[in-house]
């Protein structure tokens, strides 16, 4: 079985006008984490200090990191089409296909599943179905929140709970029933081609 969990943190909650601060993508295979993408992002604007607060993340930590044009192919070429996942992944979603559509970059192509819907199915009952609530209720190990790559842990260790409690083992359902059981249409990001760069009147023929 193999999947990715992803993360981000951001400037704030609107997508196409706060930024991303940071990535976060863990790969799992056979129940184990095999490989890692994660970096702190330059948003080009500065951090709101609410935003701060929550993510412990201060405009010196990101000052000269690589912005975000520079890393979704990266990102892109990390996941391939692997099945993705993600807590609340309309929210990581929606930033994503932001600078896509904008910056015209290659994305993933696999399909990306939300655990918290898909846990609201399979564990009825809890207050909540925020990722610190699940995780304590399942007893996955933790520490802090609100960093990309540990919050991208969290939520793939939440996954192979949820798989485990549908199949016995370590056996993925087919997309379609995932899907299904989230409650929600299937999420892909758009696979763009970049349009033709136009010649100025004054460029070089």
């Amino acid at each position: 079985m193999r999947f990715i969990s992803f993360d981000l943190e951001t400037t704030g909650f609107i997508a196409g006008v706060d930024k991303i601060v940071e990535v976060g993508a863990v790969r799992y295979v056979d129940g184990n984490v095999d490989s890692v993408f994660s970096t702190l992002v330059d948003p080009q604007m500065p951090i709101p200090e609410a935003a701060s607060r929550v993510n412990g993340i201060s405009n010196d930590m990101v000052q000269g990191k690589p912005t975000i044009d520079k890393l979704l192919e990266a990102f892109a070429d990390f996941c391939a089409d692997d099945v993705l996942v993600a807590h609340n992944a309309n929210f990581d979603f929606q930033f994503l296909v932001s600078d896509i559509v904008r910056l015209e970059s290659r994305a993933p192509s696999g399909a990306v599943l939300d655990t918290c819907n898909i846990a609201r199915k399979i564990i009825p009952g809890l207050p909540n179905y925020k990722l610190g609530t699940l995780v304590q209720h399942l007893q996955i190990e933790s520490s802090n929140f609100h960093r990309a790559e540990e919050d991208a842990k969290y939520c793939g260790e939440l996954f192979l709970k949820l798989i485990q409690k549908m199949s016995g083992g370590l056996i993925m359902p087919p997309i379609e029933n995932l899907v299904s059981l989230s409650g929600k249409t299937e999420l892909k990001f758009p696979q763009i081609t970049p349009k033709p760069k136009q010649l100025g009147l004054f460029d070089m023929v």
